[in-house]
C-alpha cells in the first residue's frame, strides 16, 4: 500500500503533471492542439495533490513568527536597563541643596521652639542694605552666662543699623556665631521655608533616581526610605549641630 494515498503502490506513478498555467499556453500547438508530453512539469508525488497542484506547507509557529496562539500574550520585550549617570548627579546635587537648607535652617528651628538665649546685642558695623545687609555686632546673655564678640546679626530693623545701637536679640548658646534680633512671625520665616526645601529634595531624590520605580514592592519601599533617610540624617545632623 502506497503511504500518501492507501493506493496499492503499482496502482500510483511516482510522479505526476503539475498544472501550470503558463506551460500550458506556451506548449499549446496552433490549432488549439495539446501540448506535448514532453512540455509539461513532472514532480513528486509527495510535493502535489491528486489534481497536480503543489502541496503548500502550513505555517508552523517556529516558522510563522505572526503566528500566535489564541489567549496566549505576545511576550514583552525587555526594556533596557536606565542610564545610573542622571540619578548619580541629581543625588549628588540634591543632597548638597538639602544640607545648604538645613545648615542655615537648624539654628532659627531651635530658637523659634524656645531654646535659646536671651540677652543684647550691640551693633558694631553694618554693611549694605536689604537682603544684602550685613551687621556684626557683641552680644551679652542676659543672665551674664556668656559674651560673644563679632558675632553675626540676623533681622537687624531698618534705622537702627548705627554702630552702637542696642538691640534685643537671643542666641542658641556661644558658638552659635549668630544673634537673630528679630521676634514674631519673622522668625518662623527663617527656618521653615528651608526645611521645605529639604523635603522637596528628599522628593526629588526619590523621583529622579527611580526609587520608586524599582520592580518588587518591598525593594521599592527600601529604595524609597533610603531616598529619604539621606536628607533626613543630614538635617538631624545640623539640628544636632546647633543645639
Amino acid at each position: 500500500m502506497e503511504p500518501t494515498t492507501g493506493a496499492p503502490v503499482d496502482a500510483v506513478p511516482s510522479r505526476v503533471p503539475v498544472r501550470q498555467q503558463s506551460r500550458r499556453h506556451r506548449g499549446r500547438r496552433p490549432g488549439g492542439d495539446t501540448p506535448d508530453d514532453d512540455s509539461a512539469f513532472w514532480a513528486p508525488i509527495e510535493q502535489v495533490h491528486w489534481d497536480g497542484t503543489p502541496v503548500r506547507e502550513d505555517p508552523t509557529p517556529e516558522r510563522d513568527r505572526s503566528f500566535r496562539w489564541p489567549g496566549r500574550r505576545k511576550p514583552s520585550r525587555t526594556a533596557p536597563p536606565p542610564d545610573p549617570l542622571p540619578g548619580l548627579a541629581a543625588l549628588v546635587l540634591l543632597s548638597l541643596v538639602a544640607a545648604f537648607f538645613a545648615w542655615v535652617s537648624a539654628g532659627p528651628f531651635w530658637l523659634a521652639i524656645g531654646h535659646a538665649r536671651v540677652g543684647t546685642v550691640v551693633i558694631d558695623d553694618c554693611t549694605g542694605g536689604g537682603l544684602t545687609q550685613r551687621c556684626r555686632g557683641i552680644f551679652t546673655a542676659e543672665d551674664g552666662r556668656f559674651i560673644a564678640h563679632g558675632v553675626k546679626v540676623s533681622g537687624v530693623p531698618a534705622g537702627r543699623d548705627a554702630a552702637g545701637t542696642p538691640l534685643t536679640a537671643r542666641m542658641t548658646g556661644p558658638d552659635s556665631g549668630t544673634a537673630y534680633a528679630d521676634a514674631g512671625v519673622g522668625r518662623h520665616l527663617r527656618w521653615l521655608p528651608g526645611l521645605l526645601v529639604v523635603l522637596g529634595c528628599a522628593a526629588g531624590i526619590v523621583r529622579w533616581t527611580g526609587s520608586a520605580r524599582l520592580p518588587g514592592r518591598r525593594h521599592r519601599r527600601w529604595a524609597v526610605a533610603a531616598a529619604i533617610a539621606g536628607p533626613v540624617l543630614i538635617t538631624v545632623g545640623f539640628l544636632a549641630a546647633a543645639w
